[in-house]
């Protein structure tokens, strides 16, 4: 059996579906960022199934996917430590509890 794009392509539609959804209708600070994270990890499989059906001898894919990884690495990091000054300052993580973002 032959592995096709489409096999790699709709997990990652479903991920990212997954991902809009959660983002959209979440109202905890802690989910939107989980979701927001599911998007871009279907993000960087696109990345690397394009590099490897399209340009299967090149690598631009995977250092996009690799670069992908770092950026949201130091984005959660810092959504994490905006969460936490939001907790500290209000104590909630509910968006729907927060009129200004300056306390």
């Amino acid at each position: 059996m032959e592995i096709t794009m489409m096999m790699y392509l709709i997990p990652s539609l479903i991920m990212f579906g997954c991902g809009v959804y959660g983002f959209i209708t979440r109202k905890n600070m802690i989910a939107i960022l989980i979701s927001l994270e599911l998007m871009l990890n279907s993000v960087d499989i696109n990345f690397t199934v394009f590099n490897r059906f399209l340009f299967p001898g090149q690598m631009e894919g995977m250092f996009f996917t690799l670069f992908a990884i770092g950026i949201a690495a130091a984005e959660t990091a810092l959504a994490i430590a905006i969460v936490i000054n939001v907790f500290r300052a209000v104590n909630k993580v509910d968006i729907r509890e927060l009129t200004k973002m300056k306390f």
